[in-house]
């Protein structure tokens, strides 16, 4: 079957359609820009994810758009983690640009919230560590993804997070740098909305200011802070009172909104969303260990609360209370006396 002209794209692919070798089977969802497919790749015999524009973008929105295609496949074409989606392949063919990706079963993040889910703060901090050490593995060689929030969240069987959509990232070398700050999706305004999620944003991103690795760790304490509280820091209605806020407040602890949240897990979260970068966690590696370190914490605690308490015996002297060590001595004493009784009344008998 031949690749479809663009005009073809003027509503969702049909099912055996192609875009270049793989086979469509049927439309995933999709987004202001992008499209996902499931689709089949006949040469390894596998079903990925296509990802390609909306169809319902014009001719000029798919060609501002695409600069964001490409850099997606740069950014995380580079990477390799177990929680950062893989791309499989970048490419374009019959006027139709597209990412090829690895085809994940489960549910974007925002949606188990939009559904009312509520995380535990084990589950949290389990998530939360997991996304760190994928966001260390990319700053490690370059990339920022710059729009961490739950709808760039995927969870996979039993809540296995991968970072997705690094349509937006900071990537070395990257072509978008050369470009106009108009490509910016924060700065850019269509049909008189600003495009993106501005409640997950760092202060110096929502200030327009220049931003590094740092940005990510605050954006991940903002996505911790929802999943404990069920609500984003700071609310408005509107953006630009929202972007104050982001900007000049400093956030909340999510013990203020939820004393049951565990204070050392706030803390973290606290540290992570600090107004000034320089004051936040120095990497995502080092917010990774310290979630790491809460989580054995308290598996720690609840392994000590379920111990049964001995009494009868214990398996050597060291660490027995003095206490104990009177009652053992005793318990010897009353044994020998009884044992020499035992030998005299032995004794008498013979005499007899």
């Amino acid at each position: 079957m031949p690749t479809p002209s663009p005009a073809a794209f003027a509503s969702s692919l049909p099912a055996n359609s192609r875009i270049g070798r793989f086979s469509i089977i049927r439309e995933l969802g999709r987004g202001t820009a992008g499209c996902v497919y499931l689709a089949h790749d006949p040469v390894i015999d596998r079903d990925v994810a296509i990802k390609t524009f909306n169809p319902r973008l014009s001719l000029a929105e798919k060609a501002r758009f695409e600069q964001h295609f490409i850099n997606e496949a740069r950014a995380a074409g580079r990477l390799s983690h177990p929680h950062i989606v893989t791309i499989h392949e970048a490419s374009s063919e019959g006027g139709v640009t597209y990412l090829a990706m690895e085809y994940i079963e489960g549910k974007e993040l925002h949606r188990a919230l939009a559904n009312g889910r509520r995380f535990s703060a084990d589950e949290t901090a389990t998530i939360a560590w997991k996304l760190a050490s994928a966001l260390h593995h990319a700053h490690q060689r370059g990339v920022i993804h710059r729009d961490i929030k739950p709808s760039n969240i995927f969870l996979a069987d039993e809540d296995q997070p991968k970072l997705i959509d690094f349509g937006i990232a900071r990537a070395p070398n990257r072509l978008a740098d050369r470009l106009s700050p108009q490509y910016e999706p924060y700065t850019m305004v269509r049909d008189n909305q600003l495009l993106g999620t501005p409640h997950y944003m760092s202060p110096e991103q929502s200030a327009g200011k220049p931003v590094d690795h740092r940005t990510d760790i605050y954006s991940l304490g903002t996505v911790m802070f929802e999943l404990l509280t069920g609500r984003t820091p700071f609310q408005s209605e509107r953006t630009d009172k929202l972007l104050q806020q982001i900007i000049y407040k400093a956030a909340p602890s999510p013990r203020d909104i939820d004393s049951r949240v565990p204070e050392g897990l706030a803390v973290i979260v606290e540290k992570a969303m600090h107004k000034r970068p320089e004051k936040r966690y120095h990497d995502a590696g080092e917010m990774a260990l310290d979630i790491k370190r809460y989580l054995l914490k308290e598996k720690r605690a609840r392994q000590r609360s379920r111990e049964p308490l001995v009494l009868d015996e214990a398996p050597s002297d060291q660490g027995i209370s003095a206490h104990g060590v009177r009652m053992r001595g005793m318990a010897i004493a009353v044994a020998a006396i009884a044992a020499v009784c035992m030998m005299t009344a032995a004794g008498l008998l013979l005499l007899r």
